[in-house]
């Protein structure tokens, strides 16, 4: 990814509208990119300069090798777990877009379960949280 034009997002927040974002790219002569999802959301994230990113997916978060969740992973620890295997399959995008958001300046990225009723407020406002979040 090359940019990210933040000039309609700010004007629809400036104007309370939420934007719903097609992953969708385009390239120098005008073609389409079908680009993943939790990359584009952690560009964005950092082009907006927002202060938490949460993706809500299809699981609890990241889990151990016991599948037992993690609630918490620094940042410079999550490619230990990719390299020894807890971390795999989908959830690497995920943790990377998180990792890159982070470095791009956003404080906190989350990673939830979005089928879980009051999933955000629960992994925002309790001390464990449901999901896991991943921190500087």
């Amino acid at each position: 990814m090359t940019s990210v034009n933040t000039q309609v997002l700010t004007s629809l927040l400036e104007n309370q509208f939420i934007p719903v974002i097609a992953p969708v790219g385009a390239g120098k002569k005008g073609e389409s990119y079908n680009i993943n999802a939790d990359h584009v959301a952690g560009h964005i994230a950092s082009a907006l300069k927002a202060r938490k990113l949460i993706l809500l997916t299809d699981t609890q978060g990241v889990l151990d090798k016991q599948s037992k969740l993690i609630s918490s992973i620094k940042v410079k620890d999550y490619p230990k777990l990719i390299d020894d295997g807890t971390i795999k399959g989908g959830m690497i995008p995920k943790v990377n877009c998180c990792a890159e958001a982070l470095r791009g300046g956003v404080k906190k990225a989350h990673i939830i379960d979005g089928r879980k009723d009051h999933a955000i407020l629960l992994e925002i406002f309790t001390k464990g949280g449901v999901g896991t979040e991943i921190v500087p």
